[in-house]
This record gives C-alpha cells, structure tokens and sequence, in this order.
C-alpha cells in the first residue's frame, strides 16, 4: 500500500506567542509499498513532526498524507510508530507488553500469546517473554518496542531515531534484526536518523531535509544490492554525496541566520 505525502505545511507559535515560525514548508514525498526509506537533516529542522504528521498524532496546517485511496487524519492501526525511548510499562513482562495492544483491540488470550511469541522470534528475544524490562539491557527493550508495533500487524512503520541512546556495537546489531525484520515482513519503513551512515547503510534511498522553514533539499538513491558492506566504495560514494548535501546547507543556513532571514 503506498504512502504519499503532499504540500505537508507546519507551524508553531513562538515561544513568546507573538508570532508563528514556520516549521515544514511543501513537504512532498512516496513512499512505494514495502520500500525503506531515511530521513535526515539538521537537529531541530522538524524530523520528529513530520513523522508525527504521518501518522495521524499532529494535524498540519496544510497537506494531506495518503494511506492507499485513506486520508490519515489520526493514529491508525495500520501505521505503526517507534520512537526514541521504548515506552514499556514496567509492571508487565515483555509478552505483556508486546500483547497490549491486542488487549486493547480485544483479541482473545490465545491468539495474544500466539502472535507475542512469534513477534519475540521475529526480533531474536525467544526466552526472556517472562523478563521485566527492568531486568533487560536498553537494545533489548527496543526490540521489545519493535515487537509491540510488528504484533498489531502494521503496514508501515515508522521509526524516530530507534537506536540513538545506544553504543555502536549494539546499533550496529539491531540495525541488521531491523533489516531481517524488513525483509521477512515487506514492511513498509519510514527512518528517521542523524547518522549518515545508519541512513545510508539501511535505506532504499535518502530523503535530506533543509534547516527551517524545512524543505526537501535532495533524495539520494540508494541503488546498491543486499546485503551490503559498511565500508564499500559504493556506500561511501552515497555518504560522502549526503555529507557534502549536509555541509552545504550548514552553511546556507549561517548565511540565512546572519542576514535575518532564519
């Protein structure tokens, strides 16, 4: 099912509340059914609103988001969201949390438990369903988080910086059981990242946002084959094109700021 965002528009009130600062400007993308796509650009430039937008939590001043032929106009359940920190409650064990949201669309216990355990193998966690998350390290609490969207049966994902809290050598990991995930399921995954190379080595293509007012400045295909290694010539050719992207707009924006444009 294909996703498409058209002339997304956002602002907020100032701090101060005397006037409005514009946020998102024109935001125009498709996302094909079960393509993986990357979000990038400058801290603060509105990557978690977008996001938020898309999946029905934040209504834009303009635009409209397309779910096949559906308007999302609020949270649905075939969009999933995982965001920064994995919001598990902490007086349910894994499988609980993972069943929860069957809870609340009431699907009956055994069907709970049967989609839960296959959720936990899906994410490489068979055997810690009776574990608090108390009891479990931060890479595998968002594997729990990613549990608890694949049980509800989404057709698209989006992630806002899953991995961002945790070191290299465990985002390096979830990074390839995200890519399992994507895989055996044909989800269809909207990423959301700072790290040039997370976007590059797990995206179809890259889409690069400007500094505010927030545009699509560029969309870099990411035409190398599966798997993929880190350091290929083809991966750093991609890198070091949204790198220079990345160091331009920098400098735009400095130019924008100092001339009173920002």
């Amino acid at each position: 099912m294909e996703l498409k965002v058209t002339g997304i528009n956002k602002s907020f009130r100032s701090t101060a509340g005397e006037e409005k600062v514009e946020i998102l400007r024109d935001i125009s993308f498709t996302v094909r059914k079960g393509k993986f796509v990357s979000i990038i650009g400058p801290s603060g430039c509105g990557k978690t609103t977008l996001l938020r937008i898309i999946s029905g939590l934040e209504h834009p001043d303009r635009g409209t988001v397309l779910l096949g032929d559906r308007a999302i106009a609020s949270p649905v359940r075939d969009i999933g969201y995982i965001f920064q920190e994995s919001a598990l409650l902490p007086w349910r064990t894994v499988r609980k949390n993972i069943e929860f949201g069957l809870e609340v669309a009431g699907v009956d216990r055994k069907e709970r438990e049967r989609r839960a355990l296959a959720s936990l193998e899906l994410v490489e966690l068979t055997g810690f369903g009776d574990f608090y998350p108390r009891e479990i390290s931060g890479g595998m609490k968002q594997k729990v988080a990613l549990a608890m969207s694949l049980v509800v049966e989404p057709k698209v994902l989006l992630m806002d910086e899953p991995f961002v809290s945790l070191d290299c050598q465990t985002r390096s990991y979830l990074q390839q059981v995200l890519l399992h995930v994507w895989e055996k399921t044909g989800k269809t995954v909207i990423f959301i990242t700072h790290n040039v190379e997370e976007a590059v080595f797990l995206g179809d293509e890259v889409i690069c946002l400007t500094s505010r007012p927030t545009v699509i400045g560029k969309v870099v295909p990411v035409d190398i084959p599966r798997p993929r290694e880190r350091t290929s010539p083809e991966l750093n050719r991609v890198r070091k094109e949204i790198l220079l992207f990345l160091e331009e707009e920098r400098q735009r924006a400095g130019i924008r700021y100092r001339n009173g444009a920002g």
